[in-house]
């Protein structure tokens, strides 16, 4: 008597509770490796805050502080944070030629979330901003910069940052998507930063300003960064400065994630 053999049927496998993240991760790898393969694409994130320090430091800061090591102290976390911001105004940029020349078209074509090469291409740019304050931070070392801190404050500060940068990517990101040329995002992009980053207490004490300006600077959300960042690195109260940054965060994250990702199912 002859026995016959029942083929196994391969059981499917469970789909992944996260498909999108890990489909995000290889899109993430994919615009890193883009980015490798253009090193010029990381010009502003090293040339461009040595250049800024020597600038402010060395030919501004004997006026403004009578000491260029102490104008260093002071300015430092203001410049790391505004060479960090205007990196953002780069993936809208970016998004805003792939979708010109018809990338996301191929992305529509795989079997992958709608979402992924948005996701990814936001994680990617983190390592654009981490660049940023590293080399910062090692400029500013090399300069005569210390922190009286520990490296728990230090790390933190960091992060506070990258949080806060992360955050206002989404807002280079819409821009990306309803604007139609890539430079009316760079501009449109830069024109807003620019009442941010030097409207702030960055490069001069809150004190110094008029009135009206005064006004401006004490409730814009980059001068609570920049406070907190410099009670984490040499001392001083960060709590509240902190806790004011991080909301505005989460703000603007609720605010223009929503927005981005609509105008990106939209266009693209």
């Amino acid at each position: 008597m002859t026995t016959m053999t029942v083929p196994q049927v391969a059981q499917p496998r469970p789909p992944s509770s996260l498909p999108w993240l890990r489909h995000s991760l290889s899109l993430a790898g994919r615009s890193v490796r883009k980015m490798v393969r253009h090193p010029e694409q990381f010009f502003d994130v090293t040339l461009q805050p040595v250049l800024f320090l020597i600038i402010f430091v060395y030919v501004l800061g004997g006026a403004i502080a009578g000491s260029t090591q102490d104008y260093l102290q002071f300015v430092l976390p203001g410049i790391l944070i505004q060479t960090v911001l205007f990196s953002t105004i780069a993936i809208g940029v970016n998004l805003n030629t792939d979708i010109k020349e018809g990338v996301f078209d191929r992305f529509r074509s795989l079997p992958i979330p709608r979402s992924a090469p948005l996701v990814g291409a936001t994680i990617a740019e983190c390592l654009r901003y981490a660049i940023t304050i590293g080399v910062t931070m090692v400029a500013g070392f090399v300069m005569g910069f210390r922190t009286s801190t520990s490296p728990v404050r230090i790390v933190a500060a960091m992060l506070l940052v990258l949080f806060f940068a992360w955050c206002m990517c989404w807002i280079a990101i819409w821009l990306g998507m309803i604007m139609r040329e890539a430079g009316s995002v760079q501009g449109i992009g830069f024109l807003a930063l620019f009442p941010l980053t030097f409207g702030s207490s960055m490069f001069a004490a809150t004190d110094t300003m008029p009135g009206w300006l005064q006004a401006w600077v004490r409730i814009n959300p980059v001068t609570h960064l920049t406070d907190a960042m410099r009670g984490l690195l040499t001392g001083g109260p960060v709590a509240q400065d902190a806790l004011i940054a991080l909301g505005t965060s989460g703000l603007i994250l609720a605010v223009f994630a929503p927005l981005a990702v609509r105008a990106y199912r939209t266009k693209a």
